[in-house]
């Protein structure tokens, strides 16, 4: 089969979208199909594993959705991925945020094959579709095939795009992510480790966190916040407030990690903590930590509580509630049992998103959409 993935974000700075495609990618090639990837790509010979990437378009940084989208925006575009197709006698084409601008949108309508779209994304407010809502009903038939990665995200797509979307969650490499392996020496003392993995950006929820920690410290004082994450405009600003809080001596921030360091983070963890206010789709960094044995604290939103069931691999909480998020810390800082309990379901759930089995599911939903439109 002649597969062709298209993203709408720079491929060379890492992220959900582009994690999702790679993975693909590499199941796809591994299983003896053709897989060309067409994405924004500044950096020449960007790969994770064997894939090949079609660069097209200079991405530059846009605020959208209280994150940053790194897309390019050219009037040459369209042409520049019709020319692109054209090369290509594809039997998929795949587009992630399919109508998210301008390569996804492009590819959509240059498309001549069977177009199947995932759509990721899972804002409060739709502003997006509600504006775009009379074109994108246009556009729609276009997508012989649409995927949502959650229960959430399709409720957020569906809400203004009706029609049917097939479930097909994201995955996470467990044989990466694992129980045994390297922890971070530097963390590995007398002290209960709380550990962040996210950007630093507002709705990741980190400035919640920290206030939770200070209430924390007057019942458990005993315990470190490592902070994994880019960022730096706001990282100053939660510096200063760790400073002002008393907790000097409770947090680390340890800036960008690289992803191959990742799990030795995840493993010196002993409670992981995720208390994003909102727009998450899906919870990657919850099924990380679970693949990893670790317990798991996060906000009750909807991208989380699919992944996750309260008092089962962790403990859900009010989104912005900082006295439940205390409690919840505490509840596990002073219960090591609990917290082995709890890891080891989280590791037993992981293992069912592995990104063999999102693969599998994906190729499954293609074959059935080839053989419909035979």
């Amino acid at each position: 089969m002649k597969i062709g993935l298209v993203s709408p974000y720079d491929y060379s700075f890492p992220g959900g979208v582009i994690n999702h495609i790679a993975y693909l990618a590499h199941h796809f090639i591994q299983w003896g199909h053709k897989v060309k990837i067409i994405a924004p790509c500044p950096r020449k010979g960007t790969q994770y594993f064997e894939e090949e990437v079609t660069a097209i378009g200079k991405p530059m940084p846009v605020p959208f959705g209280g994150s940053i989208a790194r897309i390019p925006v050219s009037p040459w575009l369209p042409v520049q991925v019709g020319e692109i197709l054209a090369k290509d006698d594809l039997d998929i084409l795949h587009l992630h945020e399919p109508f998210a601008p301008m390569v996804c949108l492009s590819a959509l309508l240059k498309s001549n094959c069977i177009n199947v779209g995932t759509f990721h994304a899972c804002y409060s407010k739709p502003r997006i579709y509600w504006i775009g809502k009379p074109i994108f009903r246009r556009w729609l038939p276009r997508l012989h095939g649409k995927i949502t990665v959650s229960k959430p995200a399709l409720d957020y797509v569906s809400r203004h795009l009706p029609g049917e979307y097939r479930i097909i969650p994201n995955g996470i490499d467990i044989e990466h992510f694992t129980l045994d392996g390297p922890n971070r020496k530097e963390f590995t003392d007398s002290k209960v480790n709380i550990l962040f993995v996210g950007r630093l950006e507002r709705r990741k929820g980190l400035v919640h966190l920290l206030n939770a920690c200070a209430k924390v410290k007057r019942t458990f004082p005993n315990f470190r916040l490592i902070v994994v994450g880019p960022g730096t405009v706001l990282r100053f600003k939660y510096e200063r407030s760790v400073e002002d809080m008393g907790l000097a001596d409770n947090v680390v921030f340890t800036g960008f990690v690289p992803s191959d360091e990742l799990p030795s983070y995840y493993r010196t963890a002993d409670i992981f903590c995720a208390p994003a206010t909102g727009g998450e789709s899906f919870g990657i960094v919850l099924l990380e930590a679970m693949a990893c044995g670790k317990p798991v604290v996060a906000t009750s939103i909807g991208g989380y509580a699919s992944v996750l069931a309260h008092g089962e691999e962790g403990l859900l909480v009010p989104p912005r509630d900082e006295e439940s998020l205390a409690r919840a810390l505490l509840s596990l800082l002073e219960d090591k049992s609990l917290r082995q309990q709890m890891g080891a379901k989280g590791r037993i759930k992981a293992e069912k998103y592995s990104w063999t089995n999102v693969a599998r599911q994906v190729m499954e939903y293609y074959t059935s959409l080839l053989n419909s439109h035979e």
